[in-house]
């Protein structure tokens, strides 16, 4: 049986920067739950940040690559680098997915460790910019394919071609 990453925030787990929860109703996933498919992560969390914490967006929109090349920094609403924690949290997430066998990961959009579309732009105005966030792109840059929870359909038909 195949395993699938998923953001933790959205099986109801409090570890968002507001110390909430982005619970997701989505049939798919409540499926998979009760499967025993999900290995629910947050790479913020295990990258060594507080819940709360400061909102963080990467600086510019510049995407989640961009920062794993060192060309742009991840900033908290505080002025306070995070990129470290961030970076720290990306690469405990690829290990967890390596570790489980996952192939396949949901996560929430916007963020700037999840976000798969869209990101925030760094300028903490609430403006979204295409990009994604740093823990997609690595684990995409590893051979996992990451959708974010408005996507949860197209996942399923991934997953049906991984387990054929």
């Amino acid at each position: 049986m195949e395993t699938i990453l998923v953001s933790a925030c959205l099986m109801g787990r409090r570890v968002r920067f507001d110390g909430g929860a982005k619970t997701s109703s989505d049939a798919w996933l409540a499926a998979w739950r009760a499967e025993g498919r999900l290995v629910p992560f947050c790479p913020e969390v295990e990258g060594g940040l507080a819940i709360p914490r400061p909102a963080a967006e990467i600086e510019g929109g510049a995407g989640g690559a961009a920062v794993l090349a060192g060309d742009a920094r991840v900033l908290a609403a505080d002025g306070s680098d995070v990129t470290a924690a961030f970076l720290a949290g990306a690469r405990a997430a690829l290990a967890a997915a390596r570790s489980a066998g996952a192939r396949l990961a949901v996560l929430k959009e916007g963020s700037p460790s999840c976000g798969v579309l869209s990101i925030h732009d760094g300028t903490f105005g609430g403006r979204r910019v295409a990009g994604q966030g740093v823990t997609t792109a690595l684990l995409e840059l590893n051979g996992i394919r990451v959708f974010g929870e408005d996507r949860v359909a197209e996942a399923a038909g991934y997953l049906r071609t991984l387990e054929t």
